[in-house]
């Protein structure tokens, strides 16, 4: 059980009409818009900057940054200053960099390292926004351990990197661990997990997932929202993403629930 109320973001990459997309989100009561970082979507600091600029209350973020493709320092100052730039309505979003990563990193002519070198980067990269921007909430994406133990120690939202097939039983026993590496720090985390699929037929690429998988939601708004309320009891889950494609099919279960 958490204190945490509901809240939801929208992750999208790229839009046509970009700042559109934005304004519709904060118009159907979303929290949050979210830009991924690869080559094939926009830059997310210039995307997040922009979509700041176009509403009055969306807070905006990156889901998430990967550490191999900058420095420290540069994400400390791009983070400081789209959070006096949106009236403090940024949040940053920082992963270790997923095995698909490596390709970015390459095309930019940097080193991807092995996975302790960007955990090791990830918390420098955390303690350098920190001191730049201290008030800047900090998601990290964490599954394995090693992050796991630094996201309980670091953040102040755990994004769980579970595959969306895991069952809630599956993503209980990683919460196990995190309660376990948290100590008293558990109980204020917020804990977050993405949905690649809600109130809409799920894209072709995921193929068959059982009845119990935790990344898509089925039904009416109604059973979704039900859904969402006992995973939050069982699991500790309030904050909840989307992907964009489905902004307009889920915003009826984030009318039922956002803020409670």
């Amino acid at each position: 059980m958490t204190d945490h109320p509901f809240r939801f973001g929208a992750v999208a990459g790229r839009a046509p009409d970009w700042c559109g997309l934005a304004r519709r989100a904060e118009a159907l009561g979303y929290a949050t818009l979210l830009v991924p970082d690869t080559l094939g979507t926009f830059s997310p600091f210039s995307a997040a900057a922009a979509a700041a600029a176009a509403t009055t209350r969306l807070r905006v973020g990156t889901y998430v940054l990967s550490v191999a493709n900058r420095t420290p320092r540069a994400v400390a100052w791009e983070t400081a200053t789209l959070d006096a730039l949106s009236g403090g309505r940024f949040e940053l979003g920082l992963g270790a960099g997923r095995p698909d990563a490596e390709h970015d990193a390459t095309e930019l002519g940097l080193p991807f390292g092995t996975p302790g070198e960007r955990i090791r980067r990830l918390e420098d990269t955390v303690d350098a926004v920190a001191a730049a921007a201290k008030d800047v909430p900090v998601l990290i994406a964490a599954s394995g351990t090693r992050l796991l133990r630094l996201a309980a120690a670091k953040a102040a939202t755990i994004a769980l990197g579970v595959p969306p097939h895991f069952t809630e039983e599956q993503v209980a026993a990683r919460l196990d661990e995190l309660y376990e590496l948290a100590g008293d720090r558990f109980h204020g985390l917020e804990l977050a997990m993405n949905l690649v699929s809600a109130g809409g037929e799920p894209p072709a690429w995921l193929g068959p997932l059982g009845p119990d998988a935790t990344g898509l939601l089925r039904g009416t708004p109604a059973e979704m929202a039900d859904t969402l309320r006992r995973r939050r009891d069982r699991l500790g889950v309030s904050y909840v993403s989307v992907n964009a494609q489905y902004l307009e099919a889920f915003a009826p279960v984030v009318e039922l629930l956002a803020g409670t």
